[in-house]
């Protein structure tokens, strides 16, 4: 029986050593130099800003911040490599309430099978050790694999490393996405409360259709204003939604609806601007001050955009969208959709994009 056991302590042992042997030596590709994807403004100094904030001026502090967020950026490449890490240098994180840590400072990565986006892994450093080198995934099989990385949504890096076996290729891979519709909104469009980076109704919508949805959602404040419809007049885009009633209240968007379509015309005068009605937002449900509130501005957006759409050309709404499951349990915090909430955005608005997009040959 001692010899037993001695011989199992020494097979242990040499398994053990063997394992520490075998530590996985790996290259480093700066994930910018593979290929961008969503990304709005694609001449940022910085890659992983959405807008250059030296360019473009009258941001408030909060959305100067926003727009250097990487929110709805991914990274298109491929590789053979059975292992995945990534290496962040963050100039900033967030740590919303209602948005964890997978979403707001983390990774989230797909990979194509059988034609479709499956979701494969998603990880983020710790806390307290955020400039460590994470793995996203590891034990693959070693076949070449198209992936897709989606970068954090409340935070801003100044580099990102893909780390890969040291004898494994990785390769940039064409944009995935056909097109390029941008898409300005509040936090709805920025991701908050997503349960990982990928499931914005934005990501999720390019997901379901293989259109590229380029994200420009700033938490709280898609408020019509003037100095972002100057970076959405320089954008080179096929179409441009909005998810514009969000955030403003009734008299905002009053004042400033019909200038902020003139200005965005102006620039891009052949091209389909598509309004989208606000969500229903849960915490209506038993607060009489909040349900009368969001009646008014919603009545608000009904009345102008009917006018709207008659007195400009190319502009439309889409009254469908809705994130509401018939249960009324897809919310987080009552302003924000879960997950499933933001599927349902997408799932609600898809169709009417799709039939006003192909009128433009984007398809």
């Amino acid at each position: 029986m001692k010899r037993l056991t001695a011989a199992l302590m020494l097979s242990l042992a040499v398994l053990t050593a063997t394992a520490q042997s075998k530590k996985v030596e790996y290259n480093f590709t700066e994930a910018s130099d593979l290929t961008m994807v969503g990304k709005l403004m694609p001449d940022t100094p910085n890659p992983y800003h959405r807008v250059d904030t030296v360019k473009f001026k009258g941001f408030t502090k909060s959305e100067n911040k926003q727009v250097r967020m990487s929110a709805g950026l991914s990274v298109a490449f491929k590789t053979d490599s059975k292992v995945i890490t990534i290496k962040t240098k963050y100039e900033d994180r967030s740590f919303p309430v209602n948005t964890g840590g997978l979403s707001a400072r983390g990774y989230d990565l797909y990979i194509r099978k059988d034609g479709k986006w499956l979701w494969a892994a998603s990880a983020v450093a710790k806390d307290n050790k955020p400039d460590d080198n994470v793995t996203l995934i590891k034990d693959m099989d070693g076949t070449m694999h198209e992936c897709l990385l989606y970068l954090p949504v409340f935070s801003e890096e100044s580099s990102i490393k893909i780390g890969t076996e040291k004898n494994a290729t990785i390769e940039a891979i064409d944009n995935p996405f056909r097109h390029r519709i941008g898409i300005f909104g509040s936090s709805f469009t920025h991701g908050t409360s997503t349960s990982r980076a990928g499931m914005s109704y934005p990501d999720q919508l390019s997901r379901m259709t293989g259109l590229q949805f380029l994200s420009l959602g700033c938490s709280g404040n898609s408020k019509l204003q003037t100095y972002f419809a100057d970076v959405l007049c320089a954008a080179d885009v096929d179409a441009l939604v909005f998810d514009g009633f969000s955030n403003p209240e009734a008299p905002m968007i009053k004042e400033r609806l019909f200038p902020f379509i003139e200005k965005i015309q102006k620039a891009h005068p052949d091209i389909p601007l598509i309004f989208q009605r606000t969500i229903y937002r849960e915490y209506r449900n038993f607060n009489t001050d909040r349900d009368n509130n969001e009646r008014v501005k919603t009545a608000m957006a009904d009345s102008l955009m009917d006018i709207a759409v008659k007195k400009y050309k190319n502009v439309y709404y889409i009254k469908t969208t809705c994130a509401t499951s018939k249960d009324h349990e897809a919310t987080v915090d009552g302003i924000h959709p879960s997950d499933y909430g933001y599927t349902l955005w997408a799932k609600s608005i898809e169709k009417p994009i799709k039939k006003i997009l192909k009128k433009y040959g984007i398809k």
